[in-house]
């Protein structure tokens, strides 16, 4: 699975710009036009989303022969009066798709507003011939007064990795050490280790391997797919296609931005703006918050796996234990990469358990050095505190058996003294 998961990735990526690209050919729907104002039927121009052909038909009919055909046709008809009323009607058997209906709406007003240009003496012409294009080339100034590259697009693009690494790799292994204890739990096993080892030992041999394996893991991971990528990227993806399918996919207006700057530059432009990023302090600061944040979840999910017996029991105590996470998760898509510095991101920088995340996706912008430290020393203690009182609960909890665990007694668990 280590060597397999990238290539899921790779194949899961593939397969969603395959699906995206294969849509906009499944999505082409002839429209016949009923041109009652007599124009605009011959300056509607077809393109790959949309055929026009001139119904001889009335109205009446040409509806009674789509129903009859059941084909992936539309009927449009344009009244007299659309000049001022700016208003027609788009009819289909089924119902038609958002960008059909986008792409004859502005191909309609772009008519309507040639007309109104030629009727107020406007040379259209000479209008569509002013084509401005400006470059934003973004610097940013240290203080030190040094000016270097700043590209919030790809920076945009890691902050987003990022999240979504740490999230899947806190869940996944967090809920790997929890699953192991009550499996040891339930087959009695741990009786027979216990008489060989005291039980903070062996909650942090747990937590500390399977650390270890899920690290190896993460860094085979992030090379493989890396390397799958770019190179399918670089080698068999059109940028232009990639900007169209990025584009396409709701709520990544984000992601967009990042592959406008593909589409704009190509290859050599991305490596440009790759090598602008201090990636030494991006990827050591990744391991040390995936460590901390690791071995601070691990802990909770060790105390809760040595309070149930079985992983049904388990479930009810995941969705408390991830909520932070989550939460951190799905603002880093929206307001933490759309304002990095700004009071929400930085507080949840700051907050243990939503730290290992938010800080992540702010580090490609650019965060102060104290903030950094400040947060990953925050985090490591409050692992320390909750190691602490984890350790409390486990060595009680992994030898009852049959009893629901109550808040109530897992309070007199940790105030046990022996």
């Amino acid at each position: 699975m280590t060597f397999a998961v990238p290539l899921f990735f790779f194949a899961l990526y593939a397969g969603m710009f395959y699906l995206t690209k294969k849509s906009f050919k499944d999505a082409h729907t002839e429209v016949f036009i009923i041109d009652q104002q007599g124009d605009f039927a011959n300056k509607l121009q077809s393109n790959k989303n949309v055929s026009y052909k001139k119904s001889k038909l009335p109205l009446e009919q040409q509806k009674q022969l789509m129903v009859e055909e059941q084909g992936k046709q539309a009927i449009l008809y344009i009244p007299k009066d659309i000049m001022t009323a700016q208003q027609a009607e788009l009819i289909s058997s089924g119902k038609t798709s958002f960008i059909t209906q986008e792409v004859i709406s502005n191909q309609l007003e772009e008519i309507i507003r040639e007309n109104e240009y030629k009727a107020k003496g406007i040379d259209l012409h000479l209008i569509q011939s002013i084509k401005p294009k400006v470059a934003i080339e973004a610097r940013e100034i240290t203080a030190d007064g040094e000016e270097k590259n700043s590209n919030t697009a790809i920076a945009m693009g890691i902050g987003v990795a990022l999240a979504i690494l740490v999230y899947l790799s806190l869940f996944l292994y967090g809920a790997q050490v929890m699953r192991g204890i009550i499996e040891e739990k339930s087959n009695r096993i741990i009786e027979v280790i216990i008489s060989s080892v005291k039980p903070f030992q062996l909650m942090m041999g747990k937590i500390v391997g399977i650390g270890m394996v899920g690290l190896t893991q993460f860094v085979m991971w992030l090379v493989l797919t890396l390397g799958l990528f770019i190179t399918a990227t670089t080698l068999f993806v059109n940028p232009q296609e990639l900007q169209e399918v990025a584009a396409s996919q709701p709520g990544t207006a984000n992601m967009g931005a990042v592959s406008k700057t593909i589409g704009q530059g190509g290859s050599a432009a991305i490596l440009s703006a790759i090598q602008s990023f201090n990636f030494t302090e991006v990827i050591v600061f990744f391991f040390l918050f995936f460590i901390a944040g690791y071995l601070l979840y691990s802990a909770i999910f060790a105390a809760a796996g040595s309070a149930v017996d079985n992983e049904t029991e388990a479930n009810q105590f995941s969705m408390p234990i991830t909520m932070p996470l989550l939460l951190t998760y799905i603002l880093s898509f929206g307001v933490i990469i759309n304002d990095p510095n700004g009071p929400i991101a930085t507080w949840l920088s700051f907050i243990p358990f939503t730290s290992p995340i938010a800080m992540l996706v702010r580090i490609p912008f650019g965060v102060p050095l104290w903030q950094i430290l400040t947060s990953l020393a925050l985090l490591i203690l409050t692992f320390l505190l909750i190691t602490w009182v984890a350790a409390r609960i486990y060595r009680v909890g992994i030898l009852i058996y049959g009893k629901k665990a109550s808040l109530k007694e897992i309070i007199k668990w940790f105030n046990y003294k022996n």
